[in-house]
């Protein structure tokens, strides 16, 4: 994730987007964090002067745009094109990693906030998931879904492929992936031809 010249500010953002999806936002340090993106310490607080809040939301923020674009090129060409696409990116960043990565925004998700706090990296996944499932309603609403139907559906597979990601690391086999994906496309055509 990190090249070898001097730490940029997105490389550390990749980078701590890619800590947590391995390891979760609680037990990762922002030492940790410098560490992965293999930037000096001091440059991560040179950057980040909140500390590891404000780089971890910049992250989830960070990993939330990158699907958020994929979803937007893709959706075009119609929901299973982009359905395809987002399993795609998850596949690949769990195989790459064997086993050892995810979605840096459901890892955020999962995890107990502090006490009567609702720390802004969770709220960057919120908005990250409804972002997400916006697109998907659009562009099933575009290609012939129920109007009231697709924000329900564009839920689901969100949800399913959150889901399907955390099953795969779990069983360390990407069957259940493969699984949610099959079941997803045969919903999304269900909805498209039934208005059809």
């Amino acid at each position: 994730m990190a090249g070898s010249s001097a730490p940029s500010r997105d490389r550390i953002v990749a980078g701590a987007a890619d800590m947590i999806s391995r390891r979760g936002l609680n037990a990762t340090s922002i030492r940790d964090l410098a560490k992965h993106a293999k930037a000096p310490l001091g440059s991560t607080y040179h950057y980040f002067p909140e500390g590891k809040r404000q780089l971890a939301t910049e992250a989830v923020q960070y990993a939330g745009e990158a699907v958020a674009r994929l979803l937007r090129r893709e959706l075009d060409a119609g929901p299973v094109a982009g359905l395809r696409a987002f399993l795609s990116l998850w596949r690949g960043i769990v195989v790459e990693s064997d086993f050892r990565a995810g979605c840096p925004v459901l890892a955020v998700s999962v995890e107990e906030p502090p006490a009567d706090e609702v720390p802004p990296a969770l709220v960057a996944a919120a908005e990250a998931f409804e972002d997400w499932e916006r697109l998907l309603t659009g562009a099933l609403r575009k290609h012939g879904a129920e109007h009231d139907r697709a924000p329900g559906l564009a839920a689901l597979i969100v949800a399913s492929v959150e889901g399907a990601i955390a099953m795969s690391r779990a069983k360390r086999s990407m069957r259940p992936l493969d699984q949610v994906a099959q079941q997803l496309e045969a919903l999304i055509d269900d909805a498209l031809t039934r208005r059809a």
